[in-house]
Parts: C-alpha cells; structure tokens; sequence
C-alpha cells in the first residue's frame, strides 16, 4: 500500500531560521532580533542575522528542491519584513521578496504552503503589548490582509498560526525563547486567548479576500502518548493523556484545538486552571471557531503509556540506551500513527505533518558527500507508521520534512542539523544530504519505495516510570 494518490510530499522551513538579511531590505527587527542580541539568551551567542542566506539564494534553494523532486515547500512569512513596525505602511521591497518566491516556487511547479505566523513577532507590536494587547488579533488580522491581497492569487494552502505551545509557553511563560518572559499563569493564558482571537479573524481574513480557493489549516504541536499494546484498556489511556489539560502550563493539544474546532474551551482544561482561565464572551468563541480544511501536526517525540493497576494512565519511560537524536529527542516512531490518528477521531478533519525530522551530528565526508543513514532510518521508521495511520482510516493528507536546510536552531543556535541539506554557514554552500536523495525517492514513488513491514516494537524499551 503506498499513501493516497493526492498525497502532497513537501519540505518546511521558517522565515527567521533561514532567511538571514535581517538588517537589510527595510525589514524591522523582531523578538527574536532583540533575543538573540541579549548575551547569555542563545547558545554561542548566535543570531539568525545571516543564517543561511536564504533571502538572496532563494532562487538556487528552489531549484535544489527541485532537483530532488519536491513538490511541495512549507515556509513563513517574516511580518516585521513586510511591515517593519507591525503595523502599516508597507515594505514594498519586503513584500517584493516574497512574491520572487511564490513565482520560483510555481515556476518550479512546487506548490507553495505558506505560514503566517512562526514566532518572529514585531518588536515595536510587542512593546506595546504584544499577545497581551487586546488589539493583537486585529493587528494580525491587518497583516494577514497584506499579505493575502498579494499573494492569494498564486497561493492556495494557508497556515495561521505555528506551534502556539511553543512561542507561548516557551516564549511567554518559561522564557527560554522571545520574547523572554516569565509571565504568570493568567496573562499566559490571556497571550494564548488572544493568539486563538488572532487565529480566527485570520480565518475569517483569508475566506473573505483570497483570490483562489483557499485551502486553510494551523499546526499545532505536542508529544504524544502512544498506547503500550493494541488492547482497548491502553490505546483509552493514551487517549485520556493525549487530550488532558495539565494545571500549569499550555502543553496540550484539547486547550488549543477545541475552541478552534468546536468553538468552546474544554471543560476540564477551564477546570485544570480555574481562575487563571481567562475571561471571553460567546462572541470571542464564535470568531475562533471558524471552518478551518485541515490541522497541521508538528510531530516529533512519544511516549508509552497503558492502563495502570489503580485505573489511571500510566506513562512509561525509556529505559537507558533507548535511541536518541542528536538533541536527545527519543526516537518513537509510533507517534506518527496515534498523534494523526487521536486528532482525526475527534475532529473529523484531515491531517497533515506540517513539520516531522531529526537532529544528526552531520558533517562533509572526505569524498565531498553528507552521509546521514540515521535520519534515513528515522524518515523511513515515521512514516510506515503515518502509513498505518492511513491503513487505520485516518485522512493524511500530506507530511513535510523538518527541514529543507540545517538552520538557526532558536535557543540552540547552531548547535544542532535538522535539515535535509547541509549549509556550511561560513560559505553557504549546500550539500544535499543521503536522506534528501532518499525521501526524494519516496515522494516520486508515493511511498512505494518504503519498506513494507513496520519495525518491531523492540526499538523502543520502556520501563515504569
């Protein structure tokens, strides 16, 4: 069995990761400018200033991905390039990067995916108040209609929002990433009411004015428990966890996917947080419950969990010597299946894997080449379990490899290689890697190039947590 034949096969990539040319072109500075110029705040003191380049080797980057027979490019659209202070008057020349883009991809018959919003916040927004200004979503949504007004006839796929888990709990609660902060409980909540606001007036901006037929998701993201067993008792106690809302913190899915897909907060998530639950109205609801056409997953990690002795779910920990990325995320590929298979259950909706890869310890080989048969095997090892997903009844609709090029990796800096291609970041010379040729290979053949069997179950050991 190979994937359905509308199957879309792509890369992902993100403004700020890539593009470099911060500085230049009229661009206004970010969170993540300012971020990364604070010392201690980055490893190595490394900054996206430059990157890869990406904004004048554009055009090459296109080619190579055609070249390797990629049909598909996921990116996102930096908003303080096209409006320097987050608000209007337009950068011209800003909005003029993207439009080359857009063309090179068409022209290259790849079909572009563009993403809104991947964290890179204006910095003159957020010193008014950012995702804690009740005029926040209204700002985005003006920023969605520039970009719409220019692009919608040439682009159909639309993502709002990426992985507001991350640039709000990491970036608003925790600090590890822009803008830094280290809110409360209430006002991340409040952040996180707003962007959901943000999500839906974007929505509601793009069926309004898009020059094609807009197809329009968002991507979420989470680890996910995956049931010990195939018995009844587990695969329920992974859905249990799978859905709960913790007490403390926004790293769930049920918090971010229910008002959005059934207009309301799940009742035990307004239960989990009690007073620090924010204040909305119906008419709050309405606006972020707009018909969306499918969710984005960005996957990467798992975990075990079955049904314990007292009835609760049980999570299961690695035991020592379990495969690891290079970043020390567990390998578990199972969570491929579950994850689409969970969200499609409750929802309906298709599925797409937005963003799904791995960090290797990569390097140009003596004979000029990147071998990197660990990232083959991790591809490889996801997606025959996102094709069991698709045996299970669950409507994928595509996967996207994180990602095109190695990149600025946010708090990591440099430090770790996701990409399909390696960038020598001191000459920008790419090198394709062994596993861009590889999944090359299996976009062209719609995964009939995969293996047929899914591994065994021994790659991943578990013990009791």
């Amino acid at each position: 069995m190979t994937f359905p034949r509308d199957f879309t096969w792509g890369v992902a990539t993100s403004s700020y990761q890539i593009e470099g040319h911060a500085m230049g072109g009229g661009r206004g500075a970010s969170v993540w400018d300012e971020f990364c110029a604070t010392p201690g705040r980055v490893n190595g003191g490394h900054t996206g200033a430059v990157s890869c380049d990406h904004y004048h080797h554009y055009a090459s980057d296109v080619q190579l991905m055609r070249d390797l027979g990629l049909r598909a490019y996921r990116f996102s659209v930096a908003w303080s390039r096209v409006m320097p202070t987050g608000r209007r008057p337009v950068n011209a020349a800003g909005l003029a990067f993207y439009d080359r883009l857009v063309d090179s991809l068409l022209e290259a018959r790849i079909e572009p995916w563009l993403t809104l919003f991947h964290w890179d916040y204006p910095l003159a927004l957020y010193r008014e108040g950012g995702w804690l200004h009740p005029d926040s979503p209204r700002w985005f949504a003006d920023y969605t209609r520039v970009i719409v007004d220019k692009l919608s006839d040439r682009v159909r796929h639309w993502m709002t929002l990426n992985e507001p888990q991350c640039f709000i709990g990491l970036g608003h609660q925790t600090g590890i990433h822009a803008p830094g902060d280290k809110l409360p409980l209430d006002r991340t909540l409040l952040a996180a009411h707003h962007t959901l606001l943000a999500h839906g007036l974007a929505v509601q901006t793009i069926r309004s004015r898009a020059k094609l037929p807009p197809v329009i998701g968002w991507a979420p993201t989470g680890d996910v428990p995956t049931p010990a067993t195939d018995c009844p008792e587990d695969i329920a106690a992974a859905r249990e966890t799978f859905w709960r809302v913790p007490a403390d913190n926004t790293w769930n899915m049920a918090w971010w996917l229910d008002p959005v897909m059934r207009g309301r907060y799940p009742e035990q998530g307004l239960h989990a947080y009690g007073a620090a639950a924010p204040a909305f109205t119906d008419a709050e609801m309405r606006t972020i419950h707009q018909p969306i056409d499918f969710i984005g997953l960005n996957l990467y990690r798992g975990y075990d969990c079955r049904r314990g002795a007292d009835g609760s779910p049980e999570n299961l920990t690695s035991t020592p010597g379990t495969p690891a990325t290079h970043n020390h995320w567990n390998l578990h590929p199972a969570a491929l299946r579950w994850g689409p298979f969970f969200t499609h259950e409750r929802y309906g909706l298709p599925v797409v894997i937005t963003e799904n890869g791995m960090a290797a310890h990569d390097w140009v080989s003596l004979d000029g080449e990147v071998h990197d048969p660990q990232r083959t095997d991790f591809l490889a090892r996801y997606l025959m379990e996102l094709r069991r997903a698709v045996r299970d009844g669950v409507r994928v609709k595509g996967y996207f490899a994180w990602s095109l090029l190695d990149n600025f990796e946010w708090s990591e800096g440099y430090r770790y290689r996701f990409g399909l291609v390696h960038v020598d970041y001191a000459t920008q010379r790419r090198t394709p890697k062994d596993s861009a040729w590889w999944y090359g290979e299996c976009a062209r053949t719609n995964g009939a190039s995969l293996p047929a069997a899914a591994p065994a179950r021994s790659l991943q050991p578990a013990g009791r947590a």
